[in-house]
């Protein structure tokens, strides 16, 4: 579930610091890059900080200020891009879209009662405006990485069909003229069991050999009637 953006006032190590990964289960530091802005949706720009980014989160910490800095996890980011067009926004940055979990007439960041409280659960944008326009290659590379490390959770639909079938049952289902089993396999093929083992040719091949053996049963019964005839005649 989609937790957005986040408060971080904890810091290890000295100076301006570094975030508290969790190490235990995992979470390593990939990329730092300082001199970078954080800008949240219309908001002004915040003073240049550094910018963390871990196999699981992103994590931006102000150099002037130890208490301030922000998170989210990759989880949380449905978009990611670098952004250069100064209509969209007067300096290159990489833009991310955040999954608030709240509909869009509700995401509204700044509290409407006291304009100096920011709702961070409701912050869907997130602009990083690194000093060095260079870095932000680099940058977008290493959350396309971080960001595959953390594929979103992938709900079983309910009803959901199992398309693995023996060959009893698919022999079964395809009982019928030649034609019928051609489009059979040509509308399934991507279900039946040949393709969902590895190996597409098994399906063809029993539908062909009941084919055949349709075939075989005429040519028999042809036979039979011909030697009939011939009886018949003599």
């Amino acid at each position: 579930m989609a937790s957005g953006l986040r408060l971080v006032t904890h810091r290890v190590g000295g100076g301006a610091g570094q975030p508290v990964l969790d190490a235990d289960n995992g979470e390593e530091l990939v990329h730092v890059q300082p001199g970078v802005s954080i800008v949240l949706d219309n908001l002004p720009p915040e003073s240049p900080g550094t910018l963390y980014i871990s196999t699981r989160q992103v994590v931006w910490l102000s150099d002037s200020d130890r208490g301030k800095g922000y998170a989210v996890d990759f989880l949380s980011i449905s978009l990611h891009a670098v952004s250069r067009d100064p209509e969209a926004y007067p300096s290159p940055c990489i833009y991310t879209q955040i999954d608030t979990g709240v509909e869009d007439d509700e995401s509204d960041g700044v509290d409407s009662d006291c304009a100096e409280v920011l709702d961070l659960s409701k912050i869907s944008e997130m602009r990083l405006v690194p000093s060095d326009p260079n870095q932000l290659d680099t940058m977008f590379e290493v959350f396309c990485e971080c960001a595959e490390l953390n594929p979103e959770p992938i709900e079983e639909e309910e009803g959901e069909h199992n398309w693995v079938f023996s060959v009893d049952q698919m022999v079964g289902e395809v009982a019928g003229t030649e034609h019928e089993e051609s489009e059979w396999i040509s509308q399934n093929s991507s279900h039946s069991i040949g393709y969902s083992n590895g190996d597409h040719d098994l399906a063809h091949n029993v539908l062909q050999l009941q084919i055949n053996d349709k075939r075989f049963e005429d040519a028999e019964e042809m036979d039979s009637n011909n030697d009939k005839n011939n009886n018949d005649h003599h």
